[in-house]
């Protein structure tokens, strides 16, 4: 089974004459790790959006982790974005709470007790290597710090799918690497990767699968692929 798969998809949105996405096809297989390029306004968010399902598509059909987007009522929205982990270019961390209480706000909300939360969380902030920094408050932190505490967030519900949306575009190389090293860990756990990044170093040197968007529409989809601006 795909982990995630979208069958002629398209996407207009009324104020645009032009389609965000046009009849794109797709597929990810579980645990696969891949890096979604294109130039600002080619579609790459309005994919994303569709995957989390914040937008729904015009035409075509989405399956992600065995869920028929057709079929979906909205009051099973919550339970599919427990399956997707999304991480975003600005962190979104809550300020007034420090790292462990970001990180555990995340199962709180999901009805975990304490005792569950006390022991998930130190294993995860240990992934994403931020033990000891439990008590820190995000602004303490270096930006890459902060990126893999909102990492942390986004993985401690162990979902099936975590999508990295620009997670370096704020850093200096030495923290994007340690970013994207994490998100290399997350997928050798077994967790399928989706990563929309501009940095080209990033994407020749990880030498990964790159599907490239262009109007909206998927110009190539290659393994091991180089990418040029």
């Amino acid at each position: 089974m795909k982990m995630i798969l979208l069958d002629r998809v398209t996407k207009t949105y009324q104020r645009n004459p032009h389609a965000a996405l046009e009849r794109i096809s797709l597929h990810v297989d579980p645990k696969e790790f891949v890096i979604v390029v294109g130039s600002s306004g080619a579609g790459k968010s309005t994919l994303l959006k569709l995957l989390t399902r914040e937008e729904k598509p015009t035409a075509g059909k989405i399956i992600v982790g065995g869920i028929d987007y057709d079929k979906l009522r909205d009051r099973e929205i919550p339970l599919l974005r427990r399956k997707i982990g999304v991480v975003f270019q600005d962190f979104k961390l809550l300020p007034g709470k420090t790292v462990f209480e970001n990180v555990a706000f995340a199962l709180e909300i999901v009805g975990m007790s304490n005792r569950e939360i006390n022991h998930t969380v130190p294993r995860v902030l240990d992934i994403v290597g931020l033990q000891g920094k439990e008590k820190r408050m995000p602004m303490e932190l270096s930006g890459g710090e902060r990126q893999r505490v909102a990492i942390a967030r986004a993985v401690v519900r162990q979902p099936k799918i975590l999508i990295a949306d620009e997670p370096t575009g704020n850093l200096d190389p030495k923290h994007a690497w340690d970013v994207i090293r994490v998100l290399e860990k997350i997928n050798r756990y077994g967790t399928t990767v989706l990563l929309t990044t501009h940095n080209q170093d990033i994407v020749n040197r990880l030498k990964r699968r790159v599907i490239t968007v262009k109007d909206g529409k998927i110009v190539s989809d290659r393994a091991n692929a180089e990418y040029k601006l």
